[in-house]
């Protein structure tokens, strides 16, 4: 009898192992799905009633919700940074955004990701948003690493004609829609969340699975469209939450509602073509919301103080969830601080893709400790350093310096607080909405119950606790960083309400002494602060697309910092980010 079960176990194994080893021994697919502009407060997993993300919530709970991701606090730094592993200052990307009609782009030096990853083996495909440059072509997304590209190539387009008008102008309305190098007019008129969900359908549908597939999702959404239209959603999506007063952003949760819709069919077209048991998805929003000023979209950071383009937490932490069925730990959430500079690394570790040894990262591997759901390790990290507008913030460990801040302090306050009344009539049931979710019904974990997803949630979601002894209405606590330099002990204080600069000056002084060391490490950024006519899509057949195919770079990073300050277009453009 017991020879007989061993035989019978045996079997089984094999069977297993015939259904499944070759998936697992394969390199796994990788699909990224990047946000624009959502707030911490904008998906249901931290707490918020307002707006229900059931699928986007689901994917968390199964896999790794990140409670501590870090990313720039703006479009153009951000994707750079998750696509060459480096800090924008040392890519020659920060400060600003690529606007449209400006001759600069991510160095061509730089190797990327998509690159990387083809020459492992893999298909790789960017579905929506480049924003690192096109006004050379040796620039654009099918150039520097990805065998495919369906999407645009600026910071925003409209959502159902995608053009870009650029008002202050005088040049013609553009069409910014691309198949590879071809113009797609043929998708005008379909949302542009529902156009990026049907191709990333697509090409899961039509991979060819000697291969693995890597995969970057890069949304519109929740980004505002042109100024003239800016908060645009499907009727019937808006329509789910008639409870939200404020039109604007009442628009806005129909632009999350079709996120979350859209991640659901991402997931099950894997699962539908048989890639789910080997494959890794990660999504985040590439930086805070804009709850007010630049292109506000009225999203929400709240309780965490700022917002996009700022230096605090509301601006420089991101909503993030990993899950893959290779990680061996799942369901719990991740106190460990993850920058979008490792995940090159990390993603590389987990795919078992080598990089090259000459290849200079600031991120780290740290795909064994998210595996392996290990205590958090301290980590260092350079959040911005701004020599234009003159402003910084550093984070070494749970203390936070910060020395200055934009647009002369607009920011540096707690916005974006929900209204009382307006919780989604969903919510009282909000744990079974989750277990309901298509994404739940997709990936089946069973032990995911309404009491873990309740404490999962509730670790995720942040209160604001007062700081024992500390009353943050008097005045040594007061934060002015306009005035002088301030310090936050995040551990005690995640909401940046207690100044401890006047209490701890050497320590406030060490970490000022830090950031000048770092700030030695910068190079010179890239861009190339002009309007370059060229760019008129009159010239292009109506198509905004590269106007310059000279072997000069402009991006190679050593326009002279000092001539910036000099040029009167800046006030425009950044009115205009």
């Amino acid at each position: 009898m017991a020879t007989a079960k061993i035989h019978e176990l045996l079997v089984v194994s094999a069977m297993v192992s015939l259904a499944y080893g070759s998936a697992y021994s394969a390199k796994p697919n990788i699909v990224i799905i990047l946000i624009d502009d959502m707030g911490m407060n904008d998906v249901s997993f931290h707490g918020s009633n307002q707006i229900l993300t059931p699928n986007i919530d689901a994917l968390a709970y199964n896999g790794i919700l990140l409670n501590k991701h870090y990313v720039p606090n703006l479009c153009t730094p951000s994707r750079a940074t998750l696509l060459t592993g480096k800090y924008p200052i040392h890519t020659g990307m920060q400060h600003f955004v690529i606007i449209t009609d400006e001759p600069w782009g991510l160095p061509s030096r730089e190797r990327l990701m998509p690159e990387i990853f083809r020459d492992a083996g893999y298909s790789t495909h960017l579905v929506g948003k480049w924003h690192l440059g096109f006004w050379r072509k040796d620039l654009t997304p099918t150039m520097r690493g990805f065998d495919h590209h369906f999407g645009y190539y600026n910071g925003y387009i409209d959502y159902y004609d995608h053009q870009v008008r650029m008002l202050d102008r005088n040049y013609s309305h553009g069409l910014d829609f691309r198949r590879d190098l071809e113009p797609c007019p043929e998708a005008n008129g379909t949302y542009a969340t529902e156009a990026f969900t049907s191709e990333a359908k697509r090409i899961i549908e039509q991979h060819d699975k000697s291969k693995p597939l890597f995969m970057v999702m890069s949304h519109l959404a929740v980004h505002t469209g042109n100024e003239d239209s800016p908060m645009q959603a499907p009727e019937e999506e808006v329509a789910k939450f008639p409870h939200i007063r404020d039109p604007k952003r009442r628009t806005y949760a129909g632009m999350i509602s079709s996120l979350d819709k859209s991640v659901a069919q991402t997931i099950g077209a894997l699962k539908d073509n048989d890639m789910l048991n080997n494959s890794i998805i990660l999504l985040y929003s590439d930086n805070g919301a804009p709850t007010i000023g630049i292109h506000s979209n009225a999203g929400s950071n709240y309780p965490y103080r700022g917002q996009k383009e700022s230096p605090w937490e509301g601006g420089i932490r991101s909503a993030g969830a990993l899950w893959s069925p290779l990680l061996k730990e799942r369901g719990y959430v991740s106190n460990q601080a993850i920058h979008a500079i490792d995940w090159l690394p990390t993603l590389a570790g987990a795919a078992g893709v080598s990089l090259p040894q000459d290849l200079p990262l600031d991120g780290i591997n740290l795909w064994p400790m998210l595996s392996g759901n290990e205590e958090p390790k301290p980590r260092t990290m350079i959040h911005v350093l701004d020599e234009v507008f003159g402003y910084s913030s550093y984070m070494k460990d749970t203390l936070k310096y910060i020395n200055g801040s934009s647009f002369q302090g607009r920011y540096d306050h707690w916005l974006g607080e929900l209204k009382t009344n307006e919780d989604h009539p969903l919510s009282e049931s909000y744990e079974q909405h989750v277990l309901a979710s298509d994404v739940q019904s997709i990936l089946g974990n069973r032990w995911l119950t309404e009491d873990r997803i309740r404490q999962m949630r509730s670790e995720a979601t942040e209160m604001c606790p007062p700081v024992e002894g500390l009353n943050p209405l008097e005045p040594q606590f007061k934060c002015e960083p306009l005035k002088a330099p301030c310090f936050f002990d995040l551990a005690k204080d995640p909401c940046e309400r207690y100044n401890l600069a006047e209490t701890y000056p050497l320590q406030l002084q060490q970490l000022a002494d830090e950031v000048e060391q770092i700030r030695k490490t910068a190079i010179p950024s890239a861009r190339v602060p002009y309007s370059d006519s060229r760019a008129n899509p009159t010239f292009h057949n109506g198509n905004w697309e590269w106007w310059n195919n000279t072997d000069t770079d402009s991006s190679s990073g050593t326009f002279p910092i000092n001539l910036w300050l000099v040029i009167g277009s800046i006030v425009v453009h950044r009115n205009l980010l």
